[in-house]
């Protein structure tokens, strides 16, 4: 098999052949042929997470430690079986859940995999889809997502998932009340169209770039707000009503808590996904008197994943800009990704390779 692996954190990938596993018991040997590429690949590519204040969190802590290959947004075509996989045959296409827990613990057994503290996660901690083939240890983690198309249907492990997860832990909302999407990259992006397949109307768009604020309306966002402006938070404020429920944080630095927090409305909620960095600090009283609540939103589990993909295919999903790239282009794909110059999503063809 062929594969793209960080060799060195912060180094190019290099491209590497190896034996192309064989497939025991449960497992599944999967021919790869899109890979989507996301945010958090180059925290991974970098080698670390920053926490704030001067703090790192290295991921060669959890298994990340070169030569290692990234890629959590696989889809692709099951090519061997191991004597013990059931459900699924050679020759079909599947995309794959990436948030493997040990799948034994209580936690796996209430289906909550990417909650579990063993965690397997496909690009992750273990071996991942920027490749030619990948093993999934059980068929269970294959998702039928026929009707979809095959680029946007990878975008769906990651983005599509941490989005629907995070609507879901939403407040109840009234008429009156209003969400804002803070980040309007591929995340931000598939969110908005999310949640006007739901029938949330009042939507907000958050970013800098114009062209991610203009793609955010048409994918029906109802009003747009460049946080560069002067008096960001008093401008959001005043979009939303005075009623802004919720904020969805998909960038995740101090400075977009800091636009979206004191704008809540009492008993609105932050919700926080994006993984950039950094620290905050909240006086607690108002936390109480607000009945605000902070809360995190970690990807999702594999039922919402089966959840997203049905409302996909019913087409009540718009699908976010998608640009599919040649794998051999995938150190210009993460440069043009930490540069801000993608807009959507990228995906990688494997299938060429």
């Amino acid at each position: 098999m062929i594969s793209y692996e960080i060799v060195e954190h912060g180094k190019p990938l290099q491209r590497a052949v190896r034996e192309t596993p064989r497939p025991a018991g449960t497992e599944v040997l999967l021919r790869v042929t899109r890979s989507g590429v996301c945010h958090t690949d180059l925290h991974l590519w970098d080698g670390f997470f920053d926490l704030g204040g001067g703090k790192r969190l290295y991921v060669k802590e959890r298994g990340c430690v070169p030569p290692f290959t990234m890629g959590h947004e696989p889809f692709g075509v099951v090519e061997a079986l191991g004597p013990r996989a059931k459900g699924v045959k050679v020759g079909q296409k599947r995309l794959v859940f990436p948030w493997i827990g040990c799948g034994t613990c209580p936690v796996c057994r209430d289906g909550l995999d990417n909650y579990c503290l063993q965690q397997r996660f496909v690009g992750v901690m273990k071996p991942g889809a920027y490749s030619t083939h990948l093993l999934v240890p059980h068929p269970r983690y294959l998702v039928d997502s026929r009707g979809i198309d095959d680029a946007f249907a990878s975008t769906l492990a990651c983005s599509g998932l941490t989005a629907y997860s995070a609507i879901a832990k939403l407040p109840a909302l009234e008429r009156r009340d209003w969400v804002a999407v803070l980040g309007c990259g591929g995340l931000g992006l598939v969110a908005v169209s999310i949640l006007r397949a739901q029938g949330v109307r009042n939507i907000i768009a958050c970013d800098i770039d114009e062209s991610k604020l203009a793609a955010a309306k048409k994918l029906g966002a109802m009003r747009a707000l460049d946080t560069r402006a002067p008096e960001a938070t008093r401008l959001l404020q005043e979009l939303a009503g005075g009623s802004l429920a919720a904020a969805i944080d998909f960038v995740g630095m101090p400075a977009t808590h800091a636009l979206a927090y004191p704008a809540l409305r009492k008993g609105g909620r932050y919700i926080l996904c994006g993984l950039f960095g950094g620290e905050i600090s909240l006086p607690m009283p108002p936390i109480a008197q607000r009945a605000v609540a902070v809360m995190g939103s970690y990807v999702g589990n594999l039922q919402e994943l089966k959840a997203l993909v049905a409302l996909a295919r019913k087409r009540g999903l718009k699908p976010m800009p998608v640009a599919t790239r040649p794998a051999s282009e995938v150190n210009a794909v993460l440069e043009d990704l930490r540069a801000g110059k993608v807009l959507g999503r990228t995906v990688l063809d494997f299938e060429h390779v």
